[in-house]
């Protein structure tokens, strides 16, 4: 499946948990990269919110953002999931999975980027991006 179909047909799995908190679908951009070829499109919503999501075989980079605030999904689920695991990335032969994976770390641990405040938002994202940073290294093996 080329890139833009996938993120389309991604984007319809990660609907129902969008659209009910306000977000609408569009495709970003499109093209051949020095990978090959990709897709990145966006769910958005009036207030600046932002999940951006980056395809070339299979989903990519996940990139939560508010104003004033970006996140990849790792950090942030460090900080939301609470110590439980993630289904995203995962690892699986269909590509469609790991939109599958990102529905349900959304369902589970996405409450403060789909209904939380800015600053509940922003200080979910720092604290999952202190954690990433401590974790760096040697760190990041244990």
């Amino acid at each position: 499946m080329d890139p833009s179909a996938l993120l389309r047909t991604g984007a319809e799995l990660l609907a129902p948990v969008l659209t009910s908190a306000g977000f609408a679908f569009g495709p970003v951009e499109a093209g051949i990269g020095s990978g090959g070829p990709f897709a990145v499109g966006r769910f958005t919503r009036a207030d600046g919110r932002a999940l951006e999501l980056h395809v070339r075989g299979a989903l990519g980079i996940v990139v939560y953002r508010a104003p004033r605030v970006a996140v990849e999904h790792g950090p942030l689920m460090r900080a939301a999931a609470g110590g439980e695991h993630p289904a995203y990335p995962g690892f699986s032969a269909d590509p469609l999975d790991g939109f599958r994976h990102l529905r349900a770390d959304l369902a589970r641990f996405g409450g403060a980027f789909l209904a939380g405040s800015d600053a509940e938002f922003a200080a979910q994202a720092a604290r999952g991006q202190a954690l990433a940073a401590a974790r760096r290294g040697f760190r990041a093996l244990t």
